[in-house]
């Protein structure tokens, strides 16, 4: 399955990475591509965790930017 992430340079080093589509997934490397690969192990952790537990996860219908 594909989901989206969210790459932020972290404040004091490296990287911040999160899934919108599940609460809570998050992760961080010190390289965009270590970042990358910590989320992919992350959202198989809490969909691990979803099969046990389910809960809502939430389905993106689209994305887009808008100027505020």
């Amino acid at each position: 399955m594909v989901y989206r992430v969210i790459i932020e340079k972290g404040e004091d080093f490296g990287f911040i990475v999160h899934c919108p589509a599940i609460p809570g997934c998050h992760s961080q490397g010190n390289t965009i591509e270590e970042a990358i690969e910590n989320i992919k192990d992350a959202i198989r952790g809490c969909l691990s965790v979803l099969e046990e537990e389910p809960t809502s996860i939430r389905e993106e219908i689209g994305a887009m930017e808008v100027t505020v």
